[in-house]
């Protein structure tokens, strides 16, 4: 019972290291004040918020550096690498110090990079303590990187809410702090013993009431993460946070009286199965076994691909299916067609991942939806100030934070229901990707207080429901066993991304103060560009770029969905049989 506790408290220290290390979500709040203090252009810029995306392309070293260190020891080196970033960082928008642009950019590449280094150790930590429930572990921590710009937000204005410069400082102490904090509990992590499956269950319903918990902490940050600029009020709601945030300490309470839970509610609830993040290991074999058990034979479908049946039915209703397919397009048949998924789950090294249609659909769409509203969010200063809403900055920073968080919280929603109603997770992510063009189109068409506040609100959801639910679909897709290195290649599209729209957004910007567009205010040599103009044609961009991504995701989905409907049919089968 003391193991039981243990591990819950580290999943509380897990949820706050990710809570206080989503640092690279608050930079639209200092961005203007540190291109006014450098001196640079729009352009400049965003190769500074270039240079923290591509940190992620570095996330690799955390592995390597965990095959030589204990875990402790490289979540330290994480916080050290942030302090390092982002202090002097501040040091230079606070005029203490003097450093080149290149100096900078790699300060601002040493933090990003620092992030992915924490990820990294909660991702561990959730894999070695939750092993049964691996992916309602890690779905939960990594929501709550999404609410990391408002609780900054929050300690900003508890602190001095007229200071920009501040958020740096923050992000280099407080993820530096929740490691002191989080020590102890890491330490002293429990024995792995195996859980009987009815305690499977149990901390199966722990977690569902831990996610309800998590919608309170979001709607509570929502309401009161911007709402006052008084510092005595910030304090005390930047406390009643922390109260959330410490809650969850209350869990191994809920483990002494787990057998109560079990009779009274979890019987009802009916709780079934999650494969969030990873597709679960035994599923996929209980699917490969009934593959071969009822049927080895290939069925050509006469186009290059081929298909696994489950019985003769099957076959002949896939071979019907390819008669009257043949009343489509040639040239939509093959897009559908053409080297189909057979099965889930199916190990995909590199050099075949990068051969299939499947990855670059699903690479294009992780580009076009949620890569571009990171790049959204990073511009949020920007577009505030352009539009004459400087002073909302914050509350929008909230705005995004908030619904990016409960987007990562809506991507576990189809797990919970599959049992009534299955969906393809792709689907699911096409669905996911449609309020993103919505939201730009909204914004060049409108550029009211009203629609910024909307636009935001439905990029966040979008952006946030796509990171959460990419490591599962990168492992249902090519392979579990695969799924870091495969996951790794899918997130280089993130710097990539980060770069050509936060290009094309500063070239439009700079453009437009170039030419005199809209309202110019000129600080000596810093030069803002006012009006609805100097984001309009990039809003129309984004716009067009993001129904790209919507293309892509519903073909991905029509490629995918037999093998979804096949793999759910065989769990089916499967749990009658066992």
């Amino acid at each position: 019972m003391v193991g039981q506790s243990r591990k819950w408290m580290i999943l509380v220290a897990t949820i706050w290291i990710q809570a206080f290390t989503g640092t690279n979500f608050d930079f639209s709040a200092y961005s203007s004040a540190f291109k006014s203090v450098l001196g640079i252009s729009q352009v400049q810029l965003n190769y500074l918020a270039v240079a923290s995306d591509l940190g992620k392309a570095f996330g690799w070293s955390s592995g390597l550096a965990l095959m030589y260190f204990p875990l402790w020891v490289v979540m330290f080196m994480a916080a050290f690498m942030g302090l390092a970033g982002y202090g002097t960082q501040w040091l230079v928008i606070r005029s203490i110090i003097t450093l080149p642009y290149f100096l900078v950019f790699l300060l601002c590449l040493l933090a990003g990079c620092s992030i992915c280094w924490f990820n990294t150790v909660c991702f561990v930590l959730c894999n070695k303590n939750f092993p049964a429930n691996r992916p309602l572990a890690i779905s939960l921590t990594v929501s709550f990187n999404g609410v990391s710009a408002a609780l900054y937000t929050l300690a900003a204005s508890a602190i001095d809410s007229s200071s920009d410069a501040l958020y740096l400082l923050l992000n280099a102490l407080l993820p530096l702090i929740t490691s002191i904090v989080s020590l102890i509990p890491i330490l002293r992590q429990p024995p792995l013993d195996p859980l009987l499956p009815d305690a499977v269950r149990r901390d199966s319903l722990i977690f569902l009431f831990l996610n309800f918990l998590a919608v309170i902490t979001g709607i509570y940050l929502l309401l009161f993460g911007s709402s006052t600029s008084d510092t005595t009020a910030a304090r005390l709601l930047f406390s009643g946070a922390i109260a959330l945030l410490i809650f969850p300490l209350c869990i191994p309470g809920v483990v002494y009286a787990k057998d109560w839970f079990h009779r009274t509610i979890h019987s009802s609830l009916r709780l079934q199965g999650s494969a969030f993040v990873l597709i679960d290991a035994d599923d996929l074999e209980l699917h490969k076994e009934l593959l071969s058990r009822q049927g080895s034979s290939i069925v050509p479908l006469g186009n290059g691909s081929f298909t696994h049946p489950l019985n003769e039915n099957r076959t002949v209703d896939l071979i019907t299916s390819q008669q009257k397919a043949g009343e489509v397009q040639w040239c939509c048949k093959r897009l559908i067609y053409k080297d189909q998924l057979a099965i889930l789950g199916e190990e995909h090294p590199a050099r075949i991942l990068v051969r299939r249609l499947d990855f670059w659909l699903y690479y294009v769409t992780y580009f076009c939806g949620g890569t571009i509203g990171l790049v959204y969010s990073n511009n949020l200063g920007q577009i505030a100030q352009s539009l004459g809403q400087s002073s909302d900055t914050t509350t929008l920073l909230t705005l995004y934070s908030s619904f990016s968080f409960f987007g990562r919280l809506l991507s576990a929603a189809p797990d919970y229901i599959r049992a009534k109603f299955y969906f393809a997770r792709t689907g699911w992510l096409a669905i996911a990707l449609l309020p993103t063009p919505i939201a730009f189109f909204l914004l060049a068409a409108s550029g009211s207080g009203e629609a910024l506040h909307v636009g935001t609100a439905l990029v966040g959801l979008s952006s946030g429901f796509i990171f959460a639910a990419a490591v599962s679909i990168t492992s249902e897709l090519f392979g579990p066993n695969s799924v870091g290195v495969n996951h790794n290649i899918v997130i280089t599209n993130i710097p990539i991304g980060s770069l050509v729209y936060g290009c094309l957004a500063a070239l439009v910007y700079d453009a437009n103060i170039s030419s005199g567009l809209g309202n110019i205010m000129s600080d000596s040599d810093d030069k803002v560009c006012m009006g609805r103009q100097c984001y309009f044609l990039t809003f129309v961009w984004w716009g067009c770029i993001s129904v790209l991504g919507l293309a892509c995701s519903v073909l991905l989905f029509l490629r995918t969905k037999h093998a979804y409907d096949l793999f759910e049919r065989n769990r089916i089968i499967s749990a009658q049989e066992y």
